[in-house]
């Protein structure tokens, strides 16, 4: 692999942006809501360079959970639908204010996992994005924590942004897929406990030894948060298509991943 590889990122016309809920919270679980606005800031400007941008987040439990004063998740699954009921709201109100701001709409679209199994439904959801982006909007995507559920004969859950993140590329045929989290990429070993860890620049194949590299589950950076990354990274890249997966603390690093630089690491066939 050559900087041609990372050069080529350049050339990317509709880009799907994910950002896990640590982008957009504090630790103490209250909005971030400099970071929310960079974010609608950073995007407007892409959009602005003619590129075609889908933002995929989360954090509307978080937010419903900051919205109704609560300091912990809530035992119950319908107690924790109706969290993310109330959190979507605040949270697509506080994106149509800043992304507002900065002259541009928003659209929300929020999906389960069977409105893209089944055909007709998977048509009308392509249909929904190819409108929206036609318009010049941004389309927002979350998954509908408010009515998803995981059950044998009806299973509507991604289970993860993540993975979200990955079948919306494939549905919108995007090029590339920007993964937002609170690490800075791909590494041969846990970097909290290593200070020799090394990233990688390019990974062209999800191995089983590189899944194996993730499997350190006895911290945040070994659990099922690297997992799904690369699960998600093994969709694009049977799809053909790049994803890069990079630190979200500082949003302009957007810029410069679309300039081709070496951030975070690029997942690539090529």
């Amino acid at each position: 692999m050559t900087n041609e590889t990372r050069k080529k990122t350049r050339e990317s016309k509709r880009i799907v942006i994910k950002v896990g809920t640590s982008t957009i919270m504090y630790p103490n679980g209250a909005i971030n809501l400099q970071q929310m606005e960079k974010l609608s800031f950073v995007l407007s400007d892409l959009l602005n360079q003619g590129k075609e941008i889908i933002l995929v987040s989360s954090g509307a439990i978080g937010v419903g959970l900051s919205r109704m004063n609560l300091t912990k998740r809530p035992a119950t699954i319908p107690e924790q639908q109706a969290i993310a009921s109330i959190g979507q709201t605040e949270l697509m109100s506080l994106y149509s204010k800043f992304f507002y701001h900065y002259g541009h709409q928003i659209g929300q679209v929020l999906l389960t996992k069977d409105v893209t199994d089944f055909p007709v439904s998977r048509r009308n959801t392509v249909n929904t994005f190819e409108q929206l982006l036609v318009k010049n909007v941004i389309p927002i995507v979350n998954e509908n924590d408010t009515v998803s559920v995981e059950e044998l004969d009806h299973l509507t859950r991604f289970g993860d942004n993540d993975t979200l993140s990955a079948i919306v590329l494939e549905l919108t045929e995007a090029d590339l897929l920007i993964m937002l989290s609170d690490i800075d990429g791909f590494y041969d070993k846990n970097p909290m406990k290593h200070d020799d860890a090394k990233r990688f620049d390019v990974v062209s194949e999800v191995t089983e030894d590189i899944l194996a590299l993730a499997q350190d589950a006895t911290s945040k950076f070994g659990t099922g948060g690297m997992i799904t990354k690369l699960n998600a990274a093994q969709i694009v890249l049977e799809a053909d298509k790049r994803m890069v997966l990079a630190n979200g603390s500082d949003l302009t690093i957007l810029f410069r991943i679309l300039n081709g630089e070496a951030e975070g690491t690029l997942f690539s066939k090529e």
